[in-house]
């Protein structure tokens, strides 16, 4: 069974934010954050919003139902968003697992270090 409270603690303390930096964020108290780590109290649709945008996840991450994280590449320029594509299907690819870095992987290491420290 999911565990809300479990999952939001994990991450605020990720996050490194207490409960009460979480709560000013949201516009709660400690002690409603609290309550929402302990399963006391459900968060309404807006504050669950607002923990999603926090936390950089996608609401069905935040409420269970995917158990996947997400990441913005939100204000990368579009060669950046490839590069981070092409990075996300190679190292998905099992076929390498324990053998080292690939001729394909060192050459997307290459792109990476070079796109990424361009002024």
């Amino acid at each position: 069974m999911f565990d809300f409270g479990l999952r939001l603690r994990e991450l605020r303390e990720k996050h490194k934010l207490s409960q009460e930096q979480l709560g000013r964020r949201v516009d709660r108290s400690k002690s409603v954050i609290s309550s929402y780590e302990n399963n006391l109290k459900m968060p309404p649709l807006s504050i669950l919003t607002d923990f999603a945008v926090i936390f950089n996840v996608s609401l069905d991450y935040l409420v269970g139902i995917d158990k996947n994280e997400m990441v913005s590449i939100d204000g990368l320029t579009e060669q950046q968003k490839q590069v981070l594509q092409t990075i996300v299907f190679e190292f998905r690819d099992n076929s390498s697992k324990g053998a080292g870095l690939t001729d394909r992987q060192q050459e997307i290491l290459n792109i990476l270090m070079k796109e990424f420290s361009k002024k």
